[in-house]
């Protein structure tokens, strides 16, 4: 019962209040950002701020107060940060327990001159000011560039409604064609193709880039296929969820492996990637004059086929083992291996 006394006595129960704090504080970070004025004021000494290209083109982390004020405040300024405001299509500001701490958590959205970015912030009641209330997590993150949107729900393709020529090509002719890659090459090129090769493949098709995975197993999903036989993941699968389509409600918490194989089989097909298995990057060399890459794929049947991509992206998991050189003395040296 004391500790319901003391929350409502920090933090208030009415849900318009928690709306005035957060809107009081935002306002202040617009005008501080509009501005130029420093942000010290307006975080606790102990704070954070992680950035995931939403005012950057890098993923980086800041702490403590002067820090994160000075580095989100110049970032703020060169990204054109923007329009900021409270997110109405995420749930409203609310007191979480995060980390152990009692925080007002605000999900909000904002523009830069090239994206438009979403973002979280927790506020916590500054202990020395009675009334006021100081950030002490600040999260941004890009959502899409503007000009270069998804081509999902009210932007999706209109496909082609009835045609007049009853022999084709059909869709599945199309889809055939294309993956063969007979008349051009790919703009990216997706080296593996698991969890991290799907996502970035479905996010690329639906930005319009011309995208083709490799793989060197036989079938699509063998990464997970071919584990030991009682495999299931370790992890819950509200955090496996691949782009656009989630797991079906019905699905147990944690996945058995072949249950996420044939996922990964249909999850290819429904969204259109294009793949190759059975395939292998034997080697790459990028020309800086043409701004392209000479990718050397071995396909099933033994042939190499000379690509021509802008980018090659490596997909290939990072819970691989190292393969080390043994070299007398190597454990003392101190430089990076």
């Amino acid at each position: 019962m004391q500790d319901l006394i003391t929350e409502k006595n920090t933090f208030g129960t009415n849900p318009a209040q928690h709306e005035s704090i957060v809107r009081r504080w935002l306002e202040n970070f617009h005008l501080a950002v509009r501005d130029g004025i420093q942000l010290n004021d307006l975080f606790l000494p102990e704070c954070y701020w992680r950035d995931t290209l939403g005012l950057s083109w890098e993923l980086r982390t800041f702490s403590g107060k002067d820090t994160v004020a000075r580095n989100l405040s110049a970032s703020a300024t060169m990204a054109g940060m923007t329009n900021i405001r409270v997110d109405t299509s995420s749930s409203s500001p609310q007191i979480v327990v995060r980390a152990g701490i009692k925080t007002l958590e605000t999900f909000f959205s904002y523009d830069t001159d090239v994206a438009r970015c979403r973002g979280i912030f927790r506020l916590c009641a500054d202990p020395e000011r009675p009334g006021d209330w100081l950030c002490w997590t600040f999260f941004t993150a890009a959502v899409e560039l503007i000009g270069f949107e998804e081509q999902i729900d009210r932007n999706r393709p209109i496909g082609q409604s009835y045609s007049r020529d009853f022999r084709g090509p059909n869709w599945l002719d199309k889809r055939i064609n294309a993956s063969t890659y007979i008349d051009r090459d790919p703009t990216a090129i997706v080296v593996g193709g698991g969890q991290a090769g799907l996502s970035i493949a479905a996010r690329l098709t639906q930005l319009g880039v011309d995208t083709l995975i490799i793989d060197k197993n036989k079938r699509i999903g063998d990464n997970w296929r071919n584990r030991y036989h009682a495999l299931t993941l370790h992890n819950q699968l509200q955090v496996n969820h691949l782009p656009y389509l989630p797991f079906p409600p019905t699905w147990p918490t944690y996945i058995p492996k072949d249950m996420l194989a044939l996922w990964f089989e249909s999850y290819a097909a429904v969204m259109e990637l294009n793949f190759w298995t059975r395939s292998e990057l034997t080697s790459a060399d990028y020309d800086s004059n043409q701004g392209l890459w000479k990718a050397n794929v071995k396909q099933s049947d033994g042939a190499i086929r000379t690509l021509s991509p802008r980018h090659i992206i490596m997909a290939t998991g990072v819970s691989g083992i190292p393969n080390l050189p043994k070299i007398d003395t190597l454990d003392h040296f101190r430089g990076p291996v």
